[in-house]
């Protein structure tokens, strides 16, 4: 009963302050600068919608186009929602103070926690009504947008709702410790400037930077803007506002009730510890608790990953090694640890006993920005000058004679890396790679820890003969894709292991999961070339590389099996490059038989494939035969002209040059006893080359890295890379008729606002009236 007449009074009281609230100007004011701030946001990003649809283009996620992301129109809320909120919260006290009304309350049997309930009940409702001027154009959009979003956006407005009510609370306090509104206006905007700037505070000291880290108030609403519902942050809020509420509550209390100054302080301090103690326990790895809203589930693991994390038992930890001479040395300071730790943090979800540790060092290392940052400078003035530089303790980072006694890096060139160890000692590796995004995505990521559970594949390239080399550099060599541990798309890096061998010594043996035979400009020898059969004989698998030249040599491996290599290049028209970088473009069955190829099908994506040759398997008896790249059909297989520099390149059928559709690239497959044997071959080896995967193909919408990523998966039995492919977006459409656009701008900026305000006219008018 008791409690039912505190609930009853602070909704009187919440009653009497909106009755306040609605018929001043001010709150009126605010609703309609935020409905043109966020009908301005509209029209131009729902406009520009609306302009690719009825220019002809497709639409692709656009509810997250319109609400999300860098352009979305609820980014912005979370920026500028702080500058209103203490226009409205800077009277709910201190009117009361001011006006002396309060004194009458505390002569009333009204409770204080009634009071202060009532008033934040009072903010509630309104940031009710700020959620209401948005969900005008949710509600629009949920109308026209085709499988529109909802859980996505309804989770920002959460997020969003939440954040009005912190600011409240904050709001609330601050009006009552001062009897004069403007005083408490400014102190709610200081108080949200520390909140929203106290993260960068003390990064550098490991307990000071998980209190400053967790008080921070930025950025806490994006992530459900991104579709991500965390319980750490939803008590993050709640925290927040039940502190602030308890401030309030308490120093209405010690003006109501006499008490000395050491039980006012032992109250402070009890909801001080109370909070942190909260905040403790709920931002803990193994009590955070997650729902992802997006229809796409972009903000958790893929199905592989989440398998592979499942059958990691055991502790593991990650070991990151930071050079001070490195150029990635920022990533791994103190002060970036919590921004490190969010690279994991899809991880730390299935698996939160994951320990992340850090050794600083510094050593020579391939950084050239050394040599024009500190010129004529030795290696130990360079040391100290980044400490200083930096603010580093140089006292924190090993010499390079004491980092070697605890491991060797420089195999990997004393770069930063990252170990991760699993409690019974197996060790990975994970590198940055030489590319904008540097760090390792949740593919590179996932692969590494699946080494642990599942044998890596091992790809046997064979030397001699004139096939290309892992080791070479050049631009005709295959290091980059094979080997190279700085580069994303490597076999190293997606969880296989390569070696070279030597068809003419070295046994085909059961090691060997992928043997590569590319670009033999020698014939095989009888003794490799009855080892290769043998090999194919028993189930093995093959990835088979041709090159224009190379047709006899080529033919004698790949006959018996059906497939012959043409005589001819396949040249194309082409007015940007030359007509021999032959664009392949990927097969309706390749996209219905192979995930990894389906998305490029669907938007288009081709391979640039320089001097290819054609294939022809109408011969094949045994296999099933799939083809993935083919030529477009005005392509043709030029005989005559050899000089691909200043040679004219003409179609020429008396000269036995065909046009039409031509096979480039296909798969092979076939059952041997229990096995299922897999080969792939092509018509160029050019293609995933050095050069090719490092050259823009102008003109060209070339994808050569799917080629490896879809080969080598389908070649290793879907064990990798891992496939991150998560369902497509399905809001891909507006229910518009063409020419609408400048309706909708007058709607929102216009109209839509004006609205507002005239029910806020009338409101005080009507109350003015009587």
């Amino acid at each position: 009963m008791k409690l039912n007449n505190n609930i009853k009074t602070a909704i009187r009281v919440a009653k009497i302050e909106l009755n306040s609230m609605f018929y001043s100007p001010v709150a009126w004011l605010v609703l309609v600068i935020f409905g043109f701030q966020i009908g301005m946001s509209f029209a131009q990003v729902y406009g520009e919608q609306v302009r690719y649809q009825d220019m002809g283009y497709d639409l692709w996620s656009v509810t997250s186009g319109v609400y999300t992301g860098m352009r979305g129109i609820l980014p912005p809320i979370q920026r500028y929602i702080y500058l209103y909120i203490p226009l409205i919260t800077m009277g709910l006290m201190s009117r009361e103070y001011q006006s002396g009304s309060i004194k009458l309350l505390y002569s009333s049997p009204v409770k204080n926690i009634s009071i202060i309930m009532g008033k934040f009940l009072s903010m509630m409702v309104y940031g009710g009504m700020l959620m209401a001027v948005l969900g005008v154009f949710v509600i629009f959009s949920a109308i026209t947008i085709v499988n529109f979003d909802y859980p996505l956006v309804l989770s920002g407005m959460l997020g969003l709702y939440l954040l009005i009510l912190a600011y409240s609370a904050i709001g609330l306090f601050m009006s009552s410790i001062t009897k004069y509104q403007v005083v408490a206006a400014i102190g709610t905007l200081a108080v949200l400037a520390i909140l929203n700037f106290i993260g960068d505070v003390g990064q550098d000291y490991d307990l000071v930077r998980h209190i400053t880290y967790w008080l921070s108030i930025t950025g806490r609403a994006y992530p459900f803007i991104e579709g991500l519902v965390a319980s750490d942050n939803i008590f993050y809020f709640l925290i927040v506002i039940g502190f602030f509420l308890a401030l309030s509550i308490l120093k209405l209390n010690t003006e109501k009730t006499i008490m000395s100054l050491r039980t006012k302080i032992l109250k402070y301090c009890g909801i001080i510890l109370a909070t942190l103690f909260l905040g403790y326990v709920s931002s803990t790895p193994y009590t955070k608790l997650y729902y992802d809203a997006t229809y796409t589930k972009s903000n958790t693991l893929a199905k592989e990953s989440q398998d592979v994390i499942k059958n990691l038992d055991g502790d593991l930890t990650i070991t990151t090694y930071v050079n001070l001479m490195d150029e990635n040395l920022y990533a791994g300071l103190p002060r970036n640890r919590n921004d490190d730790f969010k690279r994991f943090e899809k991880y730390y979800r299935f698996k939160p006993d994951i320990k992340m540790k850090y050794v600083y060092y510094y050593d020579k290392a391939n950084n050239s920005s050394l040599e024009w940052r500190f010129p004529n400078k030795t290696f130990e003035e360079r040391v100290e000058l980044l400490c200083q530089a930096n603010k580093l303790n140089r006292k924190m980072f090993m010499t390079p004679e004491e980092i070697k006694e605890i491991i060797d890096l420089t195999p990997e060139h004393n770069k930063f890396i990252r170990i991760v160890e699993r409690e019974n000692g197996q060790k990975a590796y994970l590198r940055m790679f030489n590319d904008n995004e540097k760090h390792p995505a949740e593919a590179e990521i996932s692969a590494t820890l699946k080494r642990f559970i599942s044998p890596s594949p091992m790809v046997a390239f064979s030397i001699g003969y004139g096939s290309r080399e892992i080791d070479n550099y050049g631009g005709r060599g295959f290091y980059l894709f094979a080997e190279d541990k700085w580069f994303r798309q490597s076999l190293l890096n997606n969880g296989f292991d390569t070696k070279t061998i030597d068809l003419d010594k070295d046994p085909i043996d059961d090691s060997i999961n992928v043997l590569v035979i590319s670009d033999l400009r020698e014939p095989l020898s009888e003794i490799a070339l009855e080892k290769v059969q043998d090999y194919i004989a028993k189930g093995g698998n093959l990835f088979i590389l041709g090159e224009y030249g190379r047709r006899e040599n080529m033919n004698r491996l790949t006959e018996p099996l059906g497939v012959k290599f043409s005589d001819g290049v396949l040249v194309n028209k082409n007015e940007y490059t030359s007509p021999t970088v032959l664009v392949g473009f990927f097969t309706e069955d390749a996209a219905k038989k192979y995930p990894m190829y389906e998305k490029l099908h669907k938007y288009g994506y081709v391979v640039a494939l320089p001097t290819s040759v054609a294939l022809d398997y109408s011969n094949v008896c045994d296999f099933e035969v799939t083809p993935v790249l083919v030529s477009d059909k005005e392509a043709w297989l030029e005989r005559e002209t050899t000089d691909f520099v200043d040679g004219e390149f003409v179609y020429n059928p008396s000269a036995g040059e065909e046009m039409g559709e031509h096979t480039v690239l296909l798969t092979m497959k076939r059952k041997i006893g229990d096995k299922e044997q897999r080969i792939v071959i092509s018509g160029d080896s050019d293609f995933i080359a050095n050069e090719a995967l490092t050259s823009q193909f102008t003109g060209i919408s070339a994808s050569n890295y799917s080629i490896i990523n879809g080969s080598f998966r389908w070649l290793s039995y879907e064990q990798f890379p891992i496939d991150t492919k998560r369902a497509e977006t399905i809001d891909s459409r507006l229910r518009l008729p063409k020419g609408c656009r400048s309706i909708i701008n007058w709607f929102c900026m216009g109209i839509f606002p004006l609205c507002i305000m005239g029910l806020g006219i009338v409101t005080i008018f009507r109350r003015q009236r009587k």
